[in-house]
């Protein structure tokens, strides 16, 4: 399947024009499902993201003056018009990404939608007015626009990780600089092609693409960018939020994660493989909220594991994301195949057995077999660390006490998942579980109405949801005096 070559723009987007990078010089961008270079990108530095952000700052005060009705007028455009090229999209996103076809439209109309709210939720961005202790006085509570957004998006969900802050910064008043992986840039920049065709105004979304640390230091450095966001790792997280944290910007960041998935002994056993399905593998287990260690209780323990085999043997299907039939994409690249390869070999090294997967799938492109363990142990690197990739590996517990003690023994707090069909255990896990979202019998829990963000050290603030606006607004206190008595 091909797209509209128009779509892929192989520039940056500054003060709504396409540029080339200063010094001329370019990135490479490939498919991951083939290892063939699809286009390049200008490799930009702080000079391109300095103009950026003034071009942001100077469209930030006619922005910020338009009345909710108009920005949301606009976003529901925006919308329109990423929805008329939706197969086109996908294309595009599955070609630099690899993710199968199904998944990336799923993933561009869920982008949609958190767009949408944002444009519906600005008419609610509600003030105050507090009972004043004096008599000739009142007290006045609103809520202004941070001002210019700096935005750092990752590769694995290349479209919705940019829409849900974007839809949010809009909805605000806020304009944006959009900074992208250089592995997945297309998938950004298609922003610019669609605001143009919406009628946004120049400057209100800017898109650079290359250097990462130039760009995130202008970005920390530049005192007309008043806020920055980002999806990434957290070590690069914990740096951005250090020297962010120098000029005193507000930060909102949805960093890594560890998650648990329990299966306790009372669990509906089909629900909960077909639940660990789509956690675990679900963009070739490439999420930051995927099922990284799963917990299984003792008493089912055998059962489940041969259920996940099975299903996992019959459901899932390695190959070129645009091709029909599959349903596990390439991994993004070969760091990414070889971390996947070392927490494997590291598991079978310390005496896990090997139920399925466990090799590379052979041909080009950077695929690894879905791959299952039983017997993992916590002194395997899967217990650790996130893998990031498709291998599931089955931990037994015992006791419920136990189970909850092993999943919050991990600096990260994002998404966590149990199965049980008993109500007061419901509410006890739930209530111990140290994570920002919790997913109770349900394997997959995003939506733009409820808020997405982590404890420790997955991350600040939340996306989605009433809550994710107020990441992109200023609370001001007014005193009116001189009323009389």
């Amino acid at each position: 399947m091909s797209f509209d070559p128009l779509l892929m723009k192989q520039a940056v987007f500054i003060n709504g024009a396409w540029l080339p990078a200063d010094s001329g010089e370019t990135l490479d961008v490939t498919n991951p499902a083939t290892g063939a270079v699809i286009g390049t990108i200008p490799n930009c530095g702080r000079s391109e993201t300095a103009r950026a952000i003034e071009a942001a700052h100077l469209a930030f005060k006619d922005w910020k003056t338009l009345t909710a009705e108009a920005r949301g007028n606009l976003m529901h455009k925006l919308c329109d018009e990423i929805m008329a090229e939706l197969d086109d999209l996908a294309a595009l996103l599955t070609t630099e990404m690899g993710k199968p076809l199904a998944e990336a439209k799923g993933e561009i109309a869920l982008g949609v939608k958190y767009i949408r709210f944002y444009a519906e939720e600005a008419k609610r961005v509600y003030g105050d007015v507090i009972p004043s202790p004096w008599g000739d006085r009142r007290i006045l509570v609103t809520k202004e626009p941070v001002g210019v957004a700096g935005a750092i998006t990752p590769w694995n969900f290349p479209n919705s990780m940019i829409a849900r802050k974007l839809g949010a910064a809009l909805a605000a008043g806020c304009t944006m600089v959009i900074k992208p992986s250089e592995f997945t840039p297309y998938s950004a920049l298609v922003f610019g092609v669609m605001a143009e065709r919406a009628g946004l105004p120049a400057g209100v979304v800017n898109i650079v693409t290359g250097d990462a640390p130039q760009i995130g230091a202008e970005m920390c450095e530049n005192p007309s960018l008043r806020k920055i966001t980002i999806t990434g790792s957290t070590r690069v997280g914990k740096l951005l939020a250090e020297n962010a944290g120098k000029h005193m910007k507000k930060i909102s960041m949805e960093l890594g994660g560890n998650a648990p998935f329990i299966v306790f002994d009372d669990a509906d056993l089909n629900k909960a493989v077909a639940g660990a399905i789509a956690s675990k593998f679900r963009n070739s287990g490439q999420t930051c909220v995927c099922a990284n260690r799963i917990y299984v209780q003792a008493g089912i323990y055998d059962a489940f594991a041969q259920k996940l085999k099975e299903a996992m043997d019959a459901q899932l299907t390695p190959g070129n994301g645009l091709d029909t039939g599959v349903t596990q994409g390439p991994l993004i690249n070969d760091a990414a195949l070889a971390k996947v390869e070392a927490h494997v070999s590291d598991a079978l090294g310390k005496g896990a057995t090997l139920m399925t997967g466990g090799t590379r799938v052979e041909g080009a492109g950077t695929f690894y077999a879905p791959t299952l363990v039983t017997g993992a142990t916590l002194d395997m690197r899967v217990a650790r660390e996130e893998t990031f990739g498709p291998f599931a590996a089955l931990f037994k517990f015992d006791t419920e006490d136990e189970a909850i003690a092993r999943a919050n023994d991990t600096e990260y707090g994002l998404a966590c998942y149990f199965y049980t069909q008993d109500l007061g255990r419901t509410f006890r896990v739930m209530e111990r579980l140290e994570y920002g979202l919790v997913g109770v019998n349900e394997g997959v829990i995003t939506t733009e109405v409820a808020p997405f963000g982590g404890f420790k050290d997955s991350g600040i603030g939340n996306e989605g949801s009433k809550y994710g606006l107020d990441d992109y607004l200023n609370l001001k206190y007014a005193c009116l005096g001189g009323l009389g008595v």
